[in-house]
């Protein structure tokens, strides 16, 4: 992989993580048991679902309903 296309990708990354955090509903956040609410915040850096969903001990549909409904974590692709 080249270098100007690993720089590229970082970039994109360091722009949805901002968007995951500008957006999200960090009194919501905030209000969670420590389990969910290490979760979501894990999701904002990293994006990855996935392995927020089994810190969070739910589904990834479960997990994926609360960040958008109730975090307002918006999905950045």
């Amino acid at each position: 992989m080249s270098e100007k296309i690993l720089k590229e990708w970082i970039e994109r990354f360091k722009e949805a993580r901002e968007i995951r955090r500008r957006y999200a509903n960090w009194d919501f956040i905030r209000s969670q048991p420590p389990k969910i609410r290490i979760a979501l915040e894990y999701y904002i850096e990293t994006g990855d679902f996935r392995t927020a969903a089994k810190m969070s001990n739910m589904s990834v549909d479960e997990f994926i309903e609360i960040a958008k409904e109730s975090a307002n974590i918006p999905t950045v692709d």
